[in-house]
């Protein structure tokens, strides 16, 4: 990252970064911060969870994905250009599907199928952990609120996913063959669809971000969404019956 200190402006502002200061600002909150290095994330891929522990992550994790097309929505509805508007709604239909039996959720269910779990059990959100509800309504209520610039970094976690995503993979095909590999496909597709998201919000982010003030909120933007991501994976690991 540079280390350029930017000189005050005129009134007394600080310069605002230039995109490649910005880019690696960025790139830096989510290499430290994002929930790769969750120590759940960490015993998933080194192959020490349970087969309940599995199972637990992904009911509470199905809950993110459903909301994924809701902050989509949110967002979308935030852009005055059609063009944009068009753009965006293409990560609705990734998670959606153009029809029934489609799309990232219906792969999500699948997932659980795979692990022994039932769609009902999936779609059940009573059994959802109380920290995974605050999380997500948390996130969903942030991209409801904030301007576009901030909702759009937000989804700059997009950055780190498809690395994340391959870990997933190779580490589910070595320690978990009781989870038939037909149900990675989320994982599967995601990395390119992550790579495809995440160039493309952070050219959003750094045509946007234009003065110092803007830039510090989409670097704040994107570590708010990894405490999210973060507190997730921490009422999980908590499990039932954990402090929250």
């Amino acid at each position: 990252m540079s280390t350029r200190t930017a000189e005050p402006t005129a009134a007394g502002a600080a310069a605002p970064w230039t995109p490649d200061e910005l880019t690696d600002r960025l790139r830096a909150v989510s290499a430290e911060r994002y929930h790769d290095r969750h120590p759940f994330n960490v015993r998933m891929h080194e192959g020490d969870l349970t087969p309940e522990e599995v199972r637990r992550w992904i009911v509470n994790r199905f809950h993110y994905q459903r909301h994924i097309p809701v902050k989509d929505a949110l967002i979308l509805a935030k852009f005055d250009d059609p063009a944009l508007r068009r753009g965006w709604l293409r990560r609705i239909r990734d998670h959606d599907g153009e029809r029934d039996g489609e799309g990232g959720i219906e792969r999500w269910l699948r997932l659980g199928e795979a692990a022994g779990l039932a769609r009902e059990e999936l779609q059940d959100a009573s059994r959802v952990l109380p920290g995974v509800r605050l999380a997500v309504d948390g996130y969903v209520n942030f991209c409801r609120l904030r301007p576009a610039l901030d909702a759009v970094a937000a989804s700059l976690t997009e950055l780190s996913a498809p690395d994340l995503m391959r870990t997933r993979i190779a580490a589910f095909e070595r320690h978990y063959p009781w989870i038939d590999t037909a149900g990675l496909d989320y994982f599967r597709t995601r990395v390119g669809q992550g790579s495809r998201d995440g160039r493309e919000a952070l050219a959003l982010v750094l045509s946007w971000a234009r003065t110092r003030e803007e830039q510090e909120r989409a670097v704040a933007a994107l570590a708010f969404k990894c405490d999210v991501l973060w507190s997730l994976l921490d009422a999980v690991d908590r499990g039932p019956g954990g402090a929250e």
